[in-house]
């Protein structure tokens, strides 16, 4: 029994109880303010803000613990965490019929979340007890920071992302690892990379990577279940890509092509002129440039004809890539941008608590907040601490499969490469895709990606060094 509890899966799993609890579940109790996104998921599980609140209450400043109940109503938007939402407003109704606690939808997030983090460090352990002990300690660490699990009491994508993305390389590992190839397991990892992929229009280009990484397990076993279930969750996961861009809301996608276009290629242009020419677009638009959708001060307004007209039934974001591939280095000042942005976990203009708990409008919890603080203000913002990062990593994954001739060890270090390159999806897509807005929050994906790579690193080091002074000391003896 002590040996159990001793295992550094219940550990990592034990400390994050501690954490979710006293953040997430006691007063003051920790969220995230909404941004305006929260409708597009709360209707569905027919929870709403209450009638005579204001603006000013809703947005920004103020996390709500609790809101009103309403009819439940899809409103058309596809997401993988509509079913949550969904779930979680029933679970409300039955615990308390008069009001919606924001605590059930951050209750049923962390007992996922615990779930993940037990696959993650059960599959992902070694031999060492020093090693797995310091995978315990990093893994408290950064994953258990508030800047990640305050996500877990809002409506926001991001928490099921997180959740998500560890569970499927969790259960990615145990596909490798597993001397008899599960198709359990196998069948795990394309739920929850189904979840994943579908959880925002933002994650849907990532299903091509866990496509390619779930072909990778083919060679594992020649049983014939065994590759019917790579080829129908490979299927799934393309089908899953397609519907969640083919299924977006007209308005989404108009706000994200003037986003990608006037806050992002046209904004700090050189060469506005020039810019519109290629992209094919009347020079009067030019006074857009540098500003985004929300703006209520614009010459031209969002809804203007001439905008609809020549921008969002005309263009596409194949346009955006191919302006960008025309124009390099102003690609290059965008991924400068984003690395700018590139080290801050949560978005410091939502305030983390409750109107009751007495605090200032828009304050910002920052308990348990060392990784999300050091990262913010001691790591680089710039472009090439993340090319560095990277060359780095992506060395070493390439190092471990060509030093290796098991298929399991091999497939074990594209797990690990797949992850950077979903990174890399996560950095270039927001900026592809919704220019400069709000880079802070968009870029949360390439953050966990970025801090499950900086934590494989350490922890592949540390093996390194432990595997070579075990050495030593047995030569010494």
């Amino acid at each position: 029994m002590v040996k159990k509890l001793m295992r550094s899966e219940i550990a990592l799993v034990a400390a994050a109880v501690i954490i979710l609890t006293s953040i997430l579940m006691l007063q003051p109790v920790i969220g995230v303010a909404d941004n305006g996104d929260f409708n597009r998921i709360m209707t569905a599980g027919g929870i709403e803000y209450g009638p005579d609140e204001t603006h000013q209450d809703k947005y920004f400043g103020y996390f709500h613990q609790t809101y009103s109940y309403y009819a439940m109503a899809w409103g058309g938007y596809v997401s993988s965490q509509i079913p949550f939402a969904v779930l979680a407003g029933l679970v409300g109704r039955l615990m308390n019929g008069d009001f919606f606690d924001i605590r059930v939808l951050g209750f049923l997030n962390s007992v996922m979340y615990l779930a993940a983090l037990y696959v993650w460090m059960r599959y992902n352990k070694s031999g060492s007890q020093l090693r797995n002990g310091l995978a315990v300690a990093a893994g408290a660490f950064v994953f258990l920071d508030i800047g990640y699990i305050a996500y877990f009491n809002s409506f926001f994508g991001e928490a099921v992302t997180l959740i998500f993305m560890l569970l499927a390389f969790g259960f990615a590992l145990a596909v490798a690892g597993t001397e008899r190839p599960s198709i359990r397991m196998l069948l795990l990892f394309y739920i929850a990379s189904f979840l994943l992929t579908c959880t925002k229009l933002q994650n849907a280009p990532i299903g091509i990577v866990l496509i390619g990484l779930g072909l990778c397990f083919w060679r594992l076993s020649k049983e014939r279940a065994w590759r019917r279930t790579i080829l129908i969750g490979s299927a799934s996961l393309l089908a899953a890509a397609a519907i969640m861009y083919v299924a977006a809301p007209k308005e989404l996608k108009h706000i994200n092509l003037y986003q990608t276009i006037f806050y992002g290629i046209l904004k700090d242009s050189p060469d506005t002129e020039k810019a519109l020419r290629q992209l094919g677009l009347p020079e009067e638009l030019k006074v857009l440039a540098g500003t985004n959708y929300f703006q209520g001060d614009t010459a031209i307004k969002q809804d203007d004809p001439l905008l609809y007209e020549h921008v969002y039934n005309r263009l596409g974001h194949t346009d955006v890539l191919l302006y960008y591939m025309k124009n390099p280095l102003r690609f290059v000042q965008k991924l400068e941008r984003g690395a700018e942005n590139g080290m801050t976990i949560r978005p410091y203009y939502l305030g983390s608590y409750d109107q009751s708990a007495g605090k200032p409008y828009g304050a910002v919890a920052f308990t348990y907040s060392g990784w999300s603080e050091f990262k913010r203000h001691s790591l680089p913002n710039a472009l090439w601490f993340v090319t560095l990062i990277y060359v780095l990593y992506f060395a070493g994954a390439i190092y471990e499969y060509v030093r290796h001739r098991e298929a399991g060890s091999r497939i074990r270090a594209l797990i690990f490469g797949s992850i950077g390159l979903i990174g890399l999806f996560g950095f270039a897509v927001p900026l592809l895709g919704d220019g400069e807005a709000d880079l802070g929050k968009h870029l949360f994906l390439f953050n966990v990606c970025f801090d499950m790579m900086l934590v494989i690193g350490v922890l592949y080091i540390a093996g390194k060094l432990i595997g070579l002074f075990s050495k030593k000391m047995k030569i010494a003896a």
